[in-house]
């Protein structure tokens, strides 16, 4: 599945799987896809469904502008409060 969206390009993917940027191979599979990851801070993943989700929509242009600016496999956090996302 993950071949078809990095053969597409320009995907982004929303976990709160941090093993993907902890394991090595696994960051080193992520870092060569196309796709621009954006994962949950541990305090947002902790937070209820709906506080997730709210975040989320709260920083979708965010998200979208910073997706649009850098290449696939790029990965940053997503936080609680700040209006920013950090690159990882």
């Amino acid at each position: 599945m993950d071949r078809v969206l990095s053969a597409e390009g320009r995907w982004i993917v929303i976990s709160s799987d941090w093993r993907i940027t902890r394991n090595k191979a696994e960051y080193n599979a992520f870092r060569s896809s196309h796709l621009v990851g954006f994962f949950l801070s541990k305090g947002l993943y902790q937070s209820p469904l709906t506080k997730q989700i709210e975040r989320v929509l709260a920083l979708w242009q965010a998200i979208e502008t910073q997706a649009g600016l850098v290449q696939g496999g790029a990965m940053f956090e997503l936080s609680m409060t700040s209006t920013r996302v950090k690159q990882l």
